[in-house]
């Protein structure tokens, strides 16, 4: 296959573009700084320098052609304040999904955010909430697309302890924790199952190995 990942010096989207680079599929990784580019080419990845935030559909079309999925994986990241929720959760991930529609690349997946189907909790930071909103709109604006075969997924608290390749995933598996290596893992496995199309799944670490939870989430 061919991927393209938007946010493609992303913790999760780095580990992806191993696994997938790996594999033999062919995978380009959207970033927005030149100097990025080594760490995706020594993850086996094509580094593809397209700024999500000033970029027209026309310019990411142009990065789609010919790719048989993508993945979006970009978030503005800790320390960006809330107008870059806005326009890389939200606004980013909007564009990367009409360009997806625009070049007839029906697979779509999306690294989303447990928490981002409901109003965040009275006290939470406001650039966490801004967040929170930001992904729960993107979220939306994808699933109301005829035009994709999208599956987006909700980790819980990321970190970055090594993968155990054991999860819980399903609709809603209440709060945790799982590893950004177990995030890349399952986003593989999702890749590869039809059957999870049109499904908003939440994904914590568990004691199900990645390819069967994504088969008993497929066949449910």
């Amino acid at each position: 296959m061919r991927i393209v990942i938007a946010g493609g010096h992303g913790q999760i989207a780095l580990r992806l573009e191993r696994l997938l680079a790996k594999r033999g599929d062919e995978v380009a990784g959207i970033i927005r700084r030149p100097e990025q580019a080594g760490d995706l080419l020594a993850a086996g990845a094509e580094p593809v320098v397209c700024d999500l935030e000033s970029a027209s559909v026309e310019d990411v079309t142009r990065h789609m052609e010919g790719a048989d999925a993508a993945v979006f994986a970009a978030g503005a990241g800790p320390g960006s304040g809330t107008a870059r929720k806005e326009t890389v959760d939200r606004g980013a991930a909007v564009l990367f999904a009409d360009a997806a529609e625009a070049t007839g690349v029906r697979r779509f997946l999306v690294v989303s955010s447990m928490g981002a189907d409901r109003e965040p909790p009275e006290g939470t930071d406001p650039v966490f909430a801004t967040y929170l909103r930001a992904k729960g709109a993107a979220d939306a604006d994808v699933r109301a697309r005829a035009g994709l075969d999208w599956t987006i997924l909700r980790p819980g608290r990321l970190t970055n302890d090594p993968g155990t390749g054991l999860i819980t995933l399903a609709d809603a598996t209440g709060r945790g924790e799982v590893s950004r290596d177990d995030v890349a893992a399952t986003l593989v496995a999702l890749l590869d199952e039809p059957g999870t199309v049109g499904r908003t799944l939440e994904l914590i670490s568990g004691d199900v190995p990645v390819e069967d939870a994504v088969r008993a989430v497929a066949n449910h």
